[in-house]
């Protein structure tokens, strides 16, 4: 009887404490991160373009002035002020991550294209960008990843399809464990290029399906 009355005033503490807490509603998500004139992060912009003050903290400085560095971010929106210019975030975490603007193949020699393998957890397009979350298998080495164009296609039909393949060479490294590894492809410089209706085909190989393509509206 006395375990079962613990047990319950354990139960009764754990779910008081549960509905008192309020979890915040974050965001997680690939995103452009900017600087001020001093080097330090002050706005977000979406890849649908909005703009997002970051509310003051420590942390974010120590970085180049006037840049904008692509991340994948955690960020809170808060209450919405009158004298706001943008709406304002509160950032958890900002991590930096790569961007790939994509180089023609005829900068490589033939056969310098690597394709080792490595698996696909997920690719879309958002905005101006291709992005990637990717699986390679590593051990301690430096992997390099660029994007190759390989050709722009226009079809009978007046439309286009821009042709990327994904170099991916592991250097050398061991397959031991998989890490998480985060990837933008920028999109800005096909600006005036593609068009509406136009798509853009990624192709890279993986462990699962071997050499692969992913097609995305443009």
């Amino acid at each position: 009887m006395r375990s079962l009355l613990i047990l319950l005033l354990c139960t009764v503490v754990l779910v008081s404490c549960q509905e008192e807490y309020v979890y915040p509603s974050v965001v997680t998500e690939f995103i452009d991160a900017r600087t001020n004139g001093e080097g330090k992060l002050t706005w977000l912009i979406t890849d649908q373009g909005d703009t997002l003050d970051i509310q003051e903290r420590s942390g974010l400085d120590g970085l180049c002035a006037d840049s904008t560095y692509r991340t994948i971010t955690i960020y809170e929106h808060l209450e919405e002020e009158a004298s706001q210019t943008y709406p304002m975030v509160k950032v958890y975490s900002v991590q930096q991550i790569l961007s790939i603007s994509p180089v023609d193949k005829n900068n490589f020699s033939p056969g310098e294209i690597s394709t080792d393998p490595l698996d696909i957890q997920s690719i879309w397009r958002s905005g101006n960008y291709l992005n990637l979350i990717l699986l390679p298998l590593v051990k301690e080495g430096k992997h390099i990843y660029m994007a190759v164009e390989t050709e722009l296609t226009r079809h009978s039909d007046g439309h286009q399809t821009l042709s990327l393949i994904l170099h991916h060479d592991r250097n050398g490294d061991e397959e031991a464990f998989t890490r998480k590894t985060y990837l933008s492809i920028p999109l800005s410089t096909y600006k005036g290029k593609l068009q509406e209706g136009d798509s853009i085909t990624l192709t890279l190989n993986t462990y699962q399906e071997g050499m692969t393509s992913r097609s995305f509206a443009y």
